[in-house]
């Protein structure tokens, strides 16, 4: 289980390490930082739905490889209820193991999005309020703890990027994005709640979400090559962002 391939390389990981919480169930929720800790620091984070599993083994790549230019933290399994849920009982739930969509919960025109239901299920349930669910509180947490430049968010699939929300982003960046990949910059409408959405509305810093692999492969995407074009992403975005 990813899971566990997460924590097992936790254990061994010799670099700079925390827990920043728990899921509903109780799992950790592991970050590893690479490169200099002195300076800015990035936020990049992975496996915020369920299905989306896959992208954490993208993330223990890209630890592997590290980084050529500052600093930051990689969270490679935000939603470790989610991702088991995904890999042994229901292949397309997306949501955490309360029936809540991580990625919808966060205070970002929190419930306006299209699809947004406060009915738990697999995927779009809000929850309760803004940051109910403990998941979307660690990372809120641990941002502002961190106070990034600049936060990623991994997902599945597509092979989009999107920077912008109500009007606001920084396109600069979604061009580099799309450089390091070859994948399409686009803008996304009538989606509220998301990570990327609160980092620019609230913290008034540029987020991107980087949707892997192509929209050819069916969900839960389960072998890390279809996802090869994000190989070196956040090696080549670091190095050039900050210029």
């Amino acid at each position: 289980m990813i899971y566990d391939e997460v924590k097992k390389f936790y254990l061994s990981y010799a670099g700079k390490k925390c827990v920043i919480g728990y899921s509903f169930r109780g799992r950790e929720i592991f970050a590893f930082h690479v490169g200099d800790s002195f300076g800015k620091q990035f936020i990049a984070i992975y496996a915020v739905h369920g299905r989306e599993w896959i992208t954490a083994r993208l993330a223990l790549k890209h630890i592997k490889k590290g980084i050529k230019c500052g600093g930051g933290w990689i969270v490679p399994l935000v939603n470790p209820d989610g991702a088991l849920r995904s890999q042994t009982k229901d292949p397309l739930w997306k949501a955490n193991g309360r029936g809540v969509d991580i990625n919808c919960n966060f205070d970002a025109d929190w419930g306006n999005g299209r699809l947004n239901t406060r009915t738990r299920g697999s995927e779009n349930c809000i929850g309760d309020s803004p940051f109910s669910e403990p998941e979307t509180s660690a990372v809120r947490n641990f941002t502002l703890k961190i106070k990034p430049y600049v936060t990623l968010s991994f997902h599945t699939k597509g092979e989009e990027i999107y920077y912008e929300f109500n009007g606001r982003g920084d396109m600069r960046g979604a061009e580099i994005l799309s450089k390091s990949t070859g994948y399409t910059v686009r803008r996304l409408f009538d989606s509220c709640g998301g990570y990327k959405d609160w980092c620019i509305q609230k913290l008034c810093i540029p987020a991107y979400t980087i949707e892997c692999g192509s929209d050819k492969n069916s969900h839960p995407i389960k072998k890390l090559y279809k996802l090869k074009k994000c190989y070196n992403v956040l090696r080549y975005f670091t190095l050039n962002y900050g210029k």
